[in-house]
């Protein structure tokens, strides 16, 4: 058998030169070679930094600054690459390199299943599989209805600026730069963390900008909704202050938001998290209200969702529904069915679905997520449902074996970037009651395409996988995230 490692490795998104017009030109007005990509809220991925010839790399950060023009464009290129075409140029890059992801499976699937395959004759774009046209987002611009902004170094090298990063720490070229001109980013989250900003500046407490430094600030992140409600949630190194310290901080952030001129946010809700990792869960350290309502609300599919401060929910409203409403066409529920909802979060697309099924199972990690599933459920009257919480790959296998196999299972998986758990693929190619499976991706290729060759191989001894192998029968790309280089793939596996 072939290595799946050997298939992974050959599949990537964008490998052909010229593919992004601008990938070897640099912004206007720079004077420094700009290469690479940022991430928000991490320090990950690159800024290539170029030194003369027998000079080492120095950890001490330097601050030449370029035009602000310039900083801009440079976080724009990464954090939104494709922001240069128009919509529907950028619809036309994503739905190749999803074709291109869906070839390279196909040709791997058909070697290991020999010459003659097991679809049928090629129906589109060169491909066995239906793959659809691509479902644009409704809403292009200021779509994201969560953003996470950082504390660090500006390019003026305040250490109090609050944005999104580019560089790296091992280079020591971090820098925070301001996220206003983002085109994915909506006014209130940019007018949230200006104001951030402003009190960081007025206040006598430093921000931590490495745990080992000392300094208290971090990041703020900023959840809305379409009925205009801010929740903003703000995270602090303790350090080694005393309470009555901490409460001083939280009264000092609390006062600004609602008397100061942090209080043209207008927030619904303002937490505080005490937090000395890079992220810590609400079982981790819990999520302090200083005040306002504890959630916000979202209208979604004719349900009524409940979002807490730690609760997973589509970065796009607009678009999650294009997305729960291909999911559904896809799954082919029906009265008969028992729907699994495996990495559910908030439980929409269970919720959404129950009243054509006859019943809902949904698995998920988060306690605070679990608890809004449950929720929504209540409040919008849907009986047939129950939610569990959990690592799926622990709760699945034995919530599988007490069902009984000869009644008609959908499976719906949604995944962090990083694909389902080996156990939980196992279990459900082993559940011979699942013969129908609709897997939601971000991102199809790298070790999310491990999951489709485990799903779709022959039966294997050695790898417990002894169920019969599923088949790809179709694919929906749909675009959650215009000026990004992302896009949900929908699969539709059957056996």
């Amino acid at each position: 058998m072939h290595s799946p490692r050997l298939f992974l490795s050959r599949v990537g998104l964008f490998s052909e030169t010229g593919l992004l017009p601008w990938c070897t030109t640099k912004p206007r007005n720079c004077s420094r070679p700009f290469l690479g990509t940022a991430c928000k809220g991490n320090f990950t991925h690159v800024i290539t930094k170029k030194y003369p010839r027998g000079q080492k790399c120095q950890k001490k950060q330097s601050y030449v600054r370029p035009p602000d023009d310039c900083w801009e464009e440079r976080l724009a290129d990464v954090v939104t690459p494709l922001w240069r075409l128009n919509y529907e140029e950028q619809l036309k890059v994503k739905f190749e390199a999803q074709k291109k992801i869906l070839q390279s499976l196909e040709s791997y699937l058909q070697m290991l299943h020999g010459l003659n395959g097991t679809g049928a004759a090629p129906q589109t774009e060169g491909l066995r599989c239906l793959l659809h046209p691509i479902i644009p987002s409704p809403v292009i611009n200021g779509y994201r209805n969560k953003s996470t902004f950082s504390v660090n170094r500006g390019p003026d090298g305040n250490p109090k600026t609050v944005g999104y990063y580019l560089g790296t720490w091992r280079d020591g070229n971090v820098v925070c730069v301001p996220s206003n001109h983002l085109k994915n980013i909506p006014e209130k989250h940019i007018q949230a963390a200006q104001c951030y900003e402003v009190f960081l500046r007025q206040s006598s407490v430093e921000p931590c900008l490495l745990f080992h430094e000392g300094g208290h600030w971090r990041q703020l992140t900023v959840r809305t909704n379409n009925q205009g409600h801010t929740m903003a949630i703000v995270t602090f190194h303790p350090q080694g202050l005393s309470q009555e310290e901490l409460c001083v901080q939280k009264e000092n952030l609390k006062d600004f938001f609602i008397k100061g001129p942090g209080a043209v946010c207008d927030l619904t809700s303002l937490y505080f998290q005490e937090s000395t990792m890079t992220r810590c869960s609400h079982q981790q350290s819990p999520y302090q209200l200083l005040f306002g309502e504890p959630h916000i609300f979202e209208d979604l599919l004719g349900l009524k969702i409940r979002i807490s401060p730690d609760a997973f929910f589509q970065i796009n409203t607009a678009g999650a529904e294009m997305l729960y409403q291909t999911v559904g066409e896809l799954s082919g529920v029906n009265s008969n069915t028992i729907l699994l909802d495996i990495c559910c979060g908030t439980g929409v697309i269970g919720l959404s679905l129950a009243r054509h099924a006859s019943y809902v199972l949904g698995i998920e990690l988060l306690e605070q997520a679990v608890e809004d599933a449950r929720w929504t459920a209540a409040f919008n009257g849907v009986t047939n449902c129950e939610f569990h919480t959990g690592r799926a790959e622990k709760i699945l296998p034995p919530l599988l074996r007490s069902k009984d196999d000869k009644q008609l299972t959908v499976a719906v998986v949604n995944p962090a970037r990083a694909g389902l758990h080996y156990q939980v693929l196992q279990a459900i190619r082993n559940c011979t009651a699942i013969h129908t499976l609709v897997f939601v991706s971000c991102k199809p290729h790298g070790e999310t395409t491990r999951n489709f060759i485990e799903l779709c191989c022959p039966p294997n001894s050695a790898k417990k996988l002894l169920g019969e192998p599923f088949v790809l029968r179709q694919a929906v790309p749909v675009d959650l995230f215009p000026h990004t280089l992302h896009c949900e793939l929908v699969l539709l596996f059957t056996r």
